[in-house]
Order: structure tokens, then C-alpha cells, then sequence
């Protein structure tokens, strides 16, 4: 993400960008600091954290940062119509409206179709952060309007998703029945975007066990499948599947 950073400092700033990563990578955390390095008067270019434009980003009250996100499964076509009416307005606070829109990868093909007039024709100082987890489920027209960087995979054992994880996988590891982890997960895991952390954070565990940077006692070759299960689930949420469903499913599969 350094260059984005670099462009901020050097005025060469897009009017669109796409920020790729997992549900882990902490993509909203990198454009709420991209906005606070675009806008704060203090430390240009960085942003200083203390300031009460700083301030207000990181209480997430800005008034010229939008901020959608998904409905459920999707991001409705009703939310990118409202957030084009507040991106016509002219700024309240400064010079530049922002505009972090998450889950864009989950818009559908009319909302896109919609989005692309503003991201033709932005008004000047517009910026607009797309966060998405596959940029390949957004337009041709979409991504070839927008300047993508794409967030590393972080490790982190304190994550709460990182740590349900553990507790799972350790609990299938040692034969803990179905019912017991299933009610596990169900306490952590209230809605989809829970549920994609979740398998995220798997899935960054199951890889470490396959590449023996975490011991496992589970065979390479059961781990591999257990990858394809979580791949699978998570498919199925993509593609509108209930995530309580999806997770059962790849619990049952995966012998947990």
C-alpha cells in the first residue's frame, strides 16, 4: 500500500481506487487512513490522528466521507443512487468528498451500471474507495476506471476471527462432535460478513498447518480437503447462499 500512500504525498492522487483483500486484510482500516492522509491540514499526506478532521474520520462523523456498505447479500442499487445524490453536492469541510464503499464486489450488475456514471464524470475532488474481496466480480468498465492495489495476507493470533479458528480446528482435531462446534461458531458468527471473517481466518490457519508453520495432526491431504470445503462455503455465501446454511455444510463435509 505504499504506493497509494506515495500518491496521496505527491498530489498525483486518482479519483478511484480498489482496495482487494480479505475480510482480515483490514482494507476500511487502510482507507479510512488513506482519507485521514488526504484531508487532514496538519500532516498533509499522513495524517496526524490528533486533528479534529482525524478525529472525525476515525469516529467515522466526517462530513464529506460517505461510507455504504452491504445489505445482507448485496450492495443495492437504492444505496450507490443515494451515494451519487451526496457525491453532487460540494464538499462541506474542505475540498475533496470521499466516498469508502465496502463489500463493492457484492454490487449488483444495475447498481455497477449506475456507478460508472460517477466514476466517468466525478466532480472535481472526488475520491472513491472500492473495497472488495474479488475485484474480478466487478464490471470490465468498473476496474478499468480505478487504480487497484492489493492488501498482503496478514497473520495476526489476536484477531477474534483468528482465534475462533483455533478453538474450532482444535475441537475437530480432537473429535469434539458436530453440535458442540456448530454451536461454537454460532455464538461468534451472527451475520454474513462474520461468516466471510470467519472463513477467511480458516483458511489462513489451514495454510499454516499445511505448510507446518502450526502443527496439526490432521494429514496434508485432509487438510487440502478441509481448504476446498471453506472455498466451497464460501462460494455458496457469495452467490446468496443463507451463511448459517453454507457453514453448516462445510462443517458436516469437513468431518468437524
Amino acid at each position: 500500500m505504499d504506493k497509494l500512500f506515495d500518491a496521496i504525498r505527491s498530489g498525483h492522487l486518482s479519483h478511484a481506487y480498489i482496495i482487494e483483500g480479505d475480510a482480515l486484510s483490514g482494507k476500511y482500516e487502510t482507507a479510512k487512513r488513506a482519507a485521514m492522509a488526504i484531508l487532514c491540514h496538519e500532516m498533509p499526506g499522513e495524517g496526524c490522528g490528533r486533528c479534529s478532521v482525524c478525529r472525525k474520520i476515525e469516529h467515522e462523523n466526517h462530513e464529506d466521507i460517505y461510507h455504504v456498505y452491504a445489505d445482507e447479500s448485496s450492495l443495492k442499487d437504492g444505496a450507490i443512487a443515494e451515494l451519487q445524490e451526496n457525491l453532487r453536492h460540494k464538499p462541506s469541510a474542505g475540498e475533496r468528498n470521499i466516498a469508502i464503499v465496502e463489500d463493492a464486489d457484492t454490487m449488483t450488475v444495475r447498481a455497477q451500471n449506475r456507478f460508472l456514471k460517477t466514476l466517468e464524470e466525478p466532480n472535481p475532488g472526488t475520491v472513491i474507495f472500492l473495497l472488495s474481496e474479488n475485484r474480478d466480480n466487478l464490471l470490465p468498465t468498473i476496474k478499468s476506471r480505478c487504480v487497484t492495489y492489493r492488501m498482503p495476507q496478514v497473520f495476526d493470533e489476536t484477531n477474534p476471527y483468528i482465534e475462533l479458528a483455533a478453538e474450532l480446528l482444535e475441537k475437530a482435531e480432537e473429535n469434539v462432535c458436530f453440535w458442540e462446534i456448530k454451536e461454537s461458531l454460532e455464538k461468534k458468527v451472527k451475520d454474513r460478513k462474520s461468516a466471510m471473517a470467519f472463513l477467511d481466518a480458516a483458511e489462513i490457519l489451514l495454510m499454516r498447518y499445511f505448510t507446518g508453520r502450526e502443527k496439526s495432526m490432521w494429514s496434508p491431504e485432509h487438510i487440502r480437503e478441509v481448504v476446498d470445503y471453506v472455498e466451497e462455503a464460501r462460494k455458496d455465501i457469495n452467490f446468496n447462499v443463507n451463511y448459517k446454511y453454507a457453514l453448516k455444510n462445510m462443517l458436516l463435509k469437513a468431518g468437524m
